[in-house]
C-alpha cells in the first residue's frame, strides 16, 4: 500500500518565456557541468566536465550537496528542444522519477521553457516526502536561474551563479 492519494499530483511543471535562444538554453541544460549553476533546489554540488548529453541511453553523473553520486539516465532527447533523465543512486536502477525540459522557440531570442518533475513511477515511499516537496515553485526557481545565466553576458561559462553551489 502506498501513502499517496489518487488526487495527489505526481507530475508538476512550471513555464515561462526566456529572452534567449533555445540553443543557448539547451547548452546550459544538456551540459551536466553547468547544471549546478542553475539548480533551483540547490541540490547539485558538482558534475565533471565532458559529459555533454547527445543521445538517449547516455548516463551522466552528478554529485549532490550531501556528497552522494547520482547516475542520470537520459530517456528523451530532441537536440535543442527536449531533454529528460531519470536519476538513480550510484549502481542502482532509476528510482521512478523524471526531470524533463522542453524548449519552444518563439523567435530567435525568445523561448518558452517548461520544466517538469514526474514522480508517478516512484515506488520507494522513503523518497515521497522529498518528491512532494518539489513543486512548481522549485521548478520555477531553476527556470529563473537558467534564464539569468542565458540572458546575461556570456551565457555558458564555468563560474557558479551566486557563489559556490550547495554552500
Amino acid at each position: 500500500m502506498t501513502s499517496t492519494t489518487p488526487e495527489e499530483p505526481r507530475v508538476v511543471s512550471a513555464s515561462r518565456e526566456v529572452a534567449a535562444g533555445a540553443a543557448t538554453l539547451f547548452e546550459l541544460i544538456a551540459d551536466p557541468a553547468q547544471q549546478p549553476r542553475w539548480d533551483g533546489n540547490d541540490n547539485l554540488a558538482h558534475a565533471a566536465p565532458g559529459q555533454r548529453v547527445t543521445a538517449v541511453g547516455q548516463v551522466f553523473r552528478t554529485t549532490i550537496t550531501k556528497g552522494s553520486v547520482r547516475e542520470n539516465h537520459v530517456v528523451e532527447l530532441s537536440e535543442g528542444r527536449r531533454i529528460a533523465w531519470q536519476p538513480a543512486s550510484e549502481g542502482e536502477p532509476p528510482a521512478g522519477h523524471l526531470w524533463r525540459w522542453d524548449l519552444e522557440p518563439l523567435g530567435p531570442s525568445l523561448t518558452r521553457v517548461t520544466h517538469t518533475y514526474d514522480w508517478s513511477q516512484l515506488t520507494d515511499e522513503r523518497r515521497f516526502p522529498r518528491a512532494r516537496a518539489t513543486g512548481p515553485d522549485q521548478l520555477r526557481a531553476s527556470i529563473d536561474r537558467l534564464a539569468a545565466l542565458a540572458e546575461g553576458a556570456g551565457g555558458v561559462s564555468r563560474e557558479p551563479l551566486g557563489g559556490t553551489p550547495g554552500a
